[in-house]
């Protein structure tokens, strides 16, 4: 028999087991064709449902209001920084700085036009979310990445913003409940909590485009994928079909909301395991942690125990919690698909590890 593992990879993310049963189907017969969903055409009417539902699955679950289109693209988070700008960067941006991927964000806009951070943490490695800083209201955009994924900060409320506000959500959709009105875009890789890599979501607001003078390049025009219903060019058909049954499962179990008040259980039960250890402290600013990322290090004079415990939680079954090369230490991501069983079991590991050592 197998040794159990409790996965807490930070991308691509553990997804729900009757997503990949049904996408192992999938893969030997699509919705009774006879084809693999490898193989089946992207212009057939058993397609054309699946995009039709995931669409409308996320209307459902986001709650999307009519003023909004969901698109879904290839290349990545990281190629919707250059999206961003070329849609949207007419005059002047601002970037909250918040980390590694908010920062490559506005580089990337740089690069466009004149975008410049309007706060950053950087001052103590990204360990807090900026706050009272003034928004100016004829700004193209204010553009912020809700969740950190190496620091383990995140922004835990839609904001107030006086001009448009754009968010990459890579690392946090679906585990908490969104205002959409309030953002005019909010796009990100599926990798993190609703799927595998190689598919990204953007929920765009449909009168916000067209209002920059440059030629935008026909495929980085996010008018041409609203108006192609995301299959201007082949899309990315095996990752939106395990999204679209990832969907299904979330909304099986109670939807964003439901999911939402589990996300916060399983991260109270690690914090309070982080706080009480006396092996291990936190990393961020307490009222800035990550419900998705929770990083944390040895405690101080304990540096010298971190590679035994990396060894034995990996006896333990314990997957996927080394920190970030960036900054080293320990980093559990607690996607959707993650469970509270999960968590405890690295707790238990985690204690343990105390009892052993004192």
């Amino acid at each position: 028999m197998s040794k159990k593992v409790h996965v807490f990879n930070a991308g691509p993310c553990l997804l729900p087991q009757v997503a990949i049963d049904h996408a192992i189907e999938a893969l030997k017969d699509f919705s009774g064709t006879g084809i693999s969903v490898l193989s089946i055409s992207h212009r057939t009417k058993e397609w054309d449902a699946v995009m039709d539902e995931c669409r409308a699955l996320w209307r459902e679950l986001l709650h999307i209001p009519d003023t909004h289109e969901v698109v879904f693209l290839g290349g990545g988070a990281s190629l919707q920084f250059l999206y961003v700008a070329m849609n949207y960067l007419e005059k002047k941006a601002a970037y909250l700085d918040t980390g590694v991927w908010a920062h490559k964000a506005l580089k990337e806009a740089q690069g466009i036009g004149d975008a410049y951070a309007i706060a950053c943490s950087k001052d103590k490695n990204y360990t807090y979310i900026p706050k009272g800083f003034d928004i100016p209201a004829d700004l193209d955009y204010l553009h912020i990445t809700t969740n950190n994924t190496i620091y383990g900060t995140e922004i835990h409320e839609d904001i107030d913003c006086p001009c448009p506000l754009i968010a990459d959500m890579s690392s946090d959709i679906m585990s908490r409940p969104v205002d959409v009105s309030k953002y005019d875009l909010i796009y990100g890789g599926a990798q993190k909590n609703v799927g595998p890599a190689g598919v990204i979501f953007a929920i765009i607001r449909k009168d916000s485009l067209g209002r920059v003078s440059r030629y935008i390049p026909t495929m980085l025009d996010y008018r041409t994928h609203i108006d192609k219903l995301s299959m201007f060019n082949t899309p990315p058909v095996f990752a939106i079909f395990v999204m679209n049954e990832t969907l299904k499962w979330l909304k099986s179990i109670g939807g964003v909301e439901a999911m939402y008040e589990i996300n916060k259980k399983k991260a109270a039960l690690l914090y309070d395991e982080i706080d009480r250890n006396s092996m291990f402290v936190g990393t961020a600013v307490k009222e800035d942690r990550s419900l998705m990322n929770v990083c944390f290090v040895m405690a101080p004079g304990k540096e010298d125990l971190q590679d035994e415990f990396f060894a034995f939680a990996k006896e333990r079954g314990m997957v996927g919690i080394k920190g970030h090369r960036s900054v080293g230490g320990f980093r559990a991501s607690l996607y959707n698909a993650c469970t509270v069983e999960d968590v405890q079991a690295l707790v238990d590991c985690m204690k343990e590890f105390e009892t052993l050592k004192k």
